[in-house]
């Protein structure tokens, strides 16, 4: 169903692609955007167990892609060195392919958003909670569930 990297002695080993997933604190998602053109968009976002998530406004461009379709990608960008002389770049990206749904359950809300501060506020987690408390009806949190992931880097960097 996805396609195989072209590239294959550029690929990244799985738990090197994930790593890559935890550390980055922004990536830009892909949906199906008005009138069939794409709509990419930078977000923060945390990764757990195979899904990724992320909050946002209840209405506008990016709910209603994916309420028009759930499947999104998502790509973030870890390394990205301009080497001027030998005209190259040396990077490491992923891009991952999923099913994006909004989550309605207070169960689930409370666990993403738990995530998203124990990734950006891990030194504020008891006043993370207040918040999550205070806003948890009125937040609206996305799950993508990751059907696909590749990583990618630079061919100079598997030579070092």
């Amino acid at each position: 169903m996805f396609r195989p990297m072209r590239r294959k002695n550029q690929v990244l080993p799985e738990d090197e692609t994930i790593e890559i997933l935890r550390s980055c604190t922004s990536g830009v998602l892909a949906v199906a955007g008005d009138e069939d053109y794409p709509y990419a968009v930078p977000l923060s976002y945390v990764y757990e167990n195979g899904k990724l998530y992320f909050h946002c406004a209840a209405e506008g461009h990016k709910i209603d892609g994916i309420n028009r379709n759930n499947k999104v990608s998502f790509c973030v960008i870890q390394a990205d060195d301009v080497v001027q002389k030998t005209f190259t770049t040396h990077y490491k990206s992923v891009i991952v392919f999923g099913k994006a749904r909004i989550l309605n359950d207070e169960n689930d809300k409370r666990h993403a958003l738990e995530c998203l501060v124990k990734k950006y506020s891990p030194d504020f987690i008891p006043e993370g909670q207040v918040e999550i408390e205070h806003d948890l009806k009125i937040v609206c949190l996305v799950e993508i569930a990751i059907e696909h992931m590749t990583g990618k880097a630079a061919i100079e960097l598997f030579e070092k």
